[in-house]
């Protein structure tokens, strides 16, 4: 009999901590090299462990929720045709004794050729049923399962939001003048659990906040009317080369030349040293719904061009948003750019820093505003596209002097752009 380990390789890795967030197949399944095994939840995207050799999975050692390290054992998968048939009857038989056996351990949350129980069989959901339960923010343990093992199949979940009683008001009854009193009740919600991603974000920002550097914030306001309209003039001729021309381009650009007019933005901090980097590789916040938030980065900025910067902000974009990122997309990172006002927001402070960075830029949301301006020698009201821009510093590497100098440069590229 031939087996082959299942190993994270340390360059996929590249010294990000991951946690195993589910097996995508089960013992005894036949898989192909390269098939997706393991999905990993680190702290800035999802990744997958494939199939080293074709073959069945014979065993798994690694269990979900357990940190991962690198080059350790996960689980084993046999490569001979005869042994894989054989153990998969070993398994579905092991099953069987598992589930009829009143001696099973509940402690045990690993399934393997020796214990599997009727939690893990219920656990183990195909992917349209786990898309169902992540679109209606069900619970699995709620829900009772029809298939073998107890396993919870779509029909299951189908079945209970149908049963789930739904919230009405009955006013058929009650007039203007006789309006019933809603008396208080225990509240009773649903919990739902943290993915390790939030939990890891969650334990970055409080890190960063109020365990590594203290967070001041500076605010400028910036007018968008040249950008505007060279974006107007080229966003066609962009999107022709499957390009797209975003503020946030610009945006890079003007970083660029702000960071080299103010280069302690554009470093890191250390007990002894502030050290400066010459290449300025800028990360773009993205959000991905409740999932969580990303930071893919822009490598060496101060050598693109505007065409060039959008082209890599496209391709980063359309990974981030299609899962499709990996560890050395956000790698080294020297300065980070939250567009926070895509949703709306006109101003956010602190916006918390990407450790080991120590600053980050936040712009507002895009709005008409009056402002009085000096045309001819008389003051004048007038419509301008204005935003806030803001830059979070640590203050153990930068003053106010220094931050404001950034915003000022910041400001005057893009409100200069191609005079």
């Amino acid at each position: 009999m031939s087996t082959v380990d299942i190993t994270l390789p340390a360059a996929q890795l590249e010294g990000t901590s991951a946690t195993l967030s589910k097996w995508l197949v089960k013992i005894g399944q036949q898989v192909k090299a390269g098939d997706p095994l393991i999905e990993l939840e680190t702290d800035k995207v999802s990744m997958e462990i494939c199939a080293p050799e074709t073959g069945s999975l014979r065993d798994i050692i690694a269990c979900e929720g357990e940190e991962i390290v690198v080059d350790a054992v996960l689980g084993h998968i046999d490569t001979d045709s005869s042994a894989v048939i054989d153990h998969a009857k070993n398994v579905n038989q092991a099953i069987d004794n598992a589930i009829n056996s009143t001696a099973s351990s509940p402690e045990n949350n690993c399934v393997d050729s020796e214990d599997i129980d009727d939690k893990s069989a219920h656990d183990l959901i195909g992917p349209a049923a786990r898309r169902l339960l992540k679109s209606h923010h069900l619970d699995l343990n709620l829900i009772t399962g029809s298939g073998r093992r107890g396993r919870v199949t779509r029909n299951d979940i189908r079945a209970y939001i149908q049963n789930t009683p739904k919230l009405s008001i009955d006013t058929s009854h009650q007039t203007p003048m006789s309006v019933q009193l809603i008396t208080a009740r225990p509240l009773k919600g649903t919990m739902v659990p943290h993915t390790n991603m939030r939990k890891a974000i969650a334990n970055h920002m409080v890190k960063s906040l109020l365990e590594t550097s203290p967070h001041v914030t500076s605010i400028f306001e910036m007018d968008m009317s040249n950008i505007i309209a060279h974006r107007k003039w080229h966003k066609k001729e962009y999107s022709q080369c499957d390009v797209n021309l975003t503020f946030t381009a610009y945006f890079l650009a003007a970083v660029v030349k702000a960071a080299q007019a103010v280069p302690q933005v554009n470093a890191r901090f250390h007990d002894d040293a502030l050290e400066l980097f010459s290449d300025i590789n800028i990360g773009v916040g993205t959000a991905l719904g409740d999932a969580g938030l990303v930071v893919p980065v822009v490598q060496q900025v101060q050598s693109l061009n505007l065409f060039a910067i959008a082209k890599a902000l496209t391709a980063q974009t359309i990974k981030a948003r299609s899962g499709k990122l990996t560890p050395s997309d956000m790698k080294n990172g020297t300065f980070t750019i939250s567009n926070h006002g895509v949703s709306g927001s006109l101003i956010a402070t602190p916006i918390i820093i990407n450790q080991p960075e120590v600053a980050i830029l936040g712009v507002g949301k895009l709005e008409k505003r009056v402002v009085v301006e000096e045309v001819n020698g008389v003051d004048t009201m007038v419509i301008k596209p204005k935003c806030y821009v803001s830059l979070s510093i640590d203050h153990r590497a930068l003053d106010a002097h220094q931050t404001n100098l950034f915003l000022v440069e910041f400001v005057n590229v893009i409100e200069t752009w191609g005079e």
